[in-house]
């Protein structure tokens, strides 16, 4: 293994490795260590930002678990983004389901998305919060190569 600086990732590195994240009690949300390894490219939103973070500097070989706090992962629960729509707000198209996901565009254009939080027969409550805002992450990362 070589800790030469040209063998570093760096912000903008084309990585191969190997990722898992989990909750903090270690529930697994993804991984890729029973898989083929993903081939990401760094700071074009292929991985979240702030899992991205920790690959800075890091060499191949190395395998690592950071545990990360809602604040250095996802973010706090905001109570701001739960939001309270009449049915006739939401897309026509769309049947509302209890914990579904459903997607909006703004008026710029841009697509969000929400969580389904309660039924009620007039509307709904939509959390715009990331799902897993306000949860600790476990990110266990080994990098295989960087190309």
């Amino acid at each position: 293994m070589s800790s030469d600086i040209s063998h570093r990732v760096k912000p903008d590195s084309l990585v191969t490795l190997h990722y898992r994240v989990a909750l903090q009690d270690d529930t697994e949300l993804m991984s890729t260590f029973a898989a083929t390894p993903a081939t990401l490219q760094l700071g074009n939103g292929e991985l979240a930002p702030t899992l991205e973070s920790c690959l800075d500097g890091l060499v191949v070989g190395e395998r690592h678990v950071f545990i990360l706090e809602p604040e250095q992962a996802f973010g706090a629960h905001n109570p701001q983004l739960l939001h309270r729509l009449a049915r006739s707000a939401l897309p026509a198209d769309i049947a509302p389901e209890l914990h579904g996901l459903i997607e909006f565009v703004s008026p710029d254009g841009h697509q969000y998305a929400g969580l389904v939080r309660e039924l009620e027969a007039g509307g709904v409550l939509m959390d715009f919060n990331h799902p897993l805002a306000g949860k600790s992450i476990r990110f266990e990362v080994e990098v295989i190569g960087i190309l």
